[in-house]
């Protein structure tokens, strides 16, 4: 069930409406209000609510209106929201911002290193990211790898690193955050703050996400072998705790075929964007694994109204410290950028194809 909250509505009567809730759902702590849009609104569980309850709280003056979506995620559904959300990223920051979602036209293609491996690998790469034309740098400060004794990043350090390289460049900064109590710390570094396949469920990093300060967006990758709905649902526990500012990315999903890392499945992005009103975009390197495959699957991704890639870049692949098979060169990268803007334009219909 949710909650809008009316505009004018003063201090005594919010509080009114909070103490109630507070009663129905049998909380101890605060209720958590999200700003959509226009709106600030409250979601719980509508198996609390019975007759009796739905009656006192339509009683409320606070309330303006209360919803009961058909889905389990309600703040995500298109069902609760119909207009695409436009999130800008990089706003807070001395670089240039940029919005995706909404009604932006072009594809926000996000570049850069899987992982921070030193300066010099840093600052060249983000500098031929920026003269490709990518608008957002990523790069990992902290790895979450399968084995322990792989290269797992340079923590703080490459978080000083990546915020030297916004500086320099221009370009907003996404960086991964893999524990509920560095989200604080990550988001003095990052514009966007990415939360990986491996920690789709990790529900107190989730909240955590939803409830930090900054309110950045939250760059939220499907589970290794996660459903639409579970996935959902991992974006609902963001946006219940506060933050409304989700990116969906589908980055493949587990299978049996060791020719390529993951599955790319293609066809949730057009069903998301019936489903959802967050931004969706697509990230080809960790779902095929071969630079080989990445420009072509960028392409397929935009077809596919994606509304953005996020790509491993780096200037020598072969010597790559994390993932180097599915990194490609800042020359495929500029490819790939002139690729899919020219792409997105056509499928306007404001460039012929005859």
């Amino acid at each position: 069930m949710i909650i809008t909250i009316r505009q004018e509505t003063s201090g005594e009567s919010r509080a009114q409406l909070m103490a109630l809730l507070c009663r129905i759902t049998g909380s101890q702590r605060p209720i958590t209000t999200t700003q959509m849009r226009d709106r600030e609104v409250i979601a719980i569980d509508s198996a609390l609510v019975d007759a009796q309850a739905q009656v006192a709280l339509q009683a409320q003056s606070a309330v303006e209106q209360i919803y009961s979506p058909k889905t389990p995620y309600q703040l995500a559904s298109r069902s609760f929201q119909t207009e695409n959300t436009s999130i800008t990223i990089g706003s807070n920051s001395d670089c240039t911002p940029i919005t995706i979602g909404g009604n932006s036209a072009r594809p926000v293609i996000m570049a850069g290193p899987c992982a921070v491996e030193n300066r010099e690998q840093l600052i060249t790469t983000a500098q031929a990211v920026k003269r490709a034309g990518a608008q957002v740098l990523r790069g990992g400060a902290f790895k979450p790898r399968t084995s322990p004794y792989q290269f797992q990043g340079l923590g703080i350090e490459g978080l000083h690193l990546l915020a030297e390289a916004r500086t320099l460049t221009g370009l907003p900064v996404i960086t991964e955050v893999m524990e509920p109590g560095m989200v604080e710390t990550v988001a003095q570094y990052a514009d966007v703050l990415q939360i990986g396949a491996r920690n789709v469920q990790n529900f107190p990093l989730l909240s955590a996400a939803g409830h930090h300060s900054k309110k950045l967006p939250v760059l939220l990758k499907r589970g290794l072998s996660s459903t639409i709905d579970e996935w959902l649902l991992a974006a609902e526990y963001i946006i219940a705790a506060g933050n409304p500012n989700v990116i969906l990315c589908e980055r493949g999903i587990r299978s049996y075929d060791p020719q390529t890392r993951n599955v790319l499945d293609l066809s949730c992005v057009p069903l998301l964007h019936q489903l959802t009103h967050l931004p969706i975009i697509v990230d080809p390197s960790h779902s095929t694994g071969r630079r080989e495959l990445v420009p072509i699957m960028s392409r397929a991704s935009i077809a596919a109204e994606a509304q953005g890639l996020i790509i491993e870049v780096h200037p020598d692949p072969d010597t790559a410290l994390c993932d180097g098979k599915q990194s490609i060169t800042p020359e495929q990268l500029e490819k790939i950028v002139r690729e899919t803007a020219l792409l997105a334009t056509m499928m306007r219909g404001e460039v012929s194809v005859a």
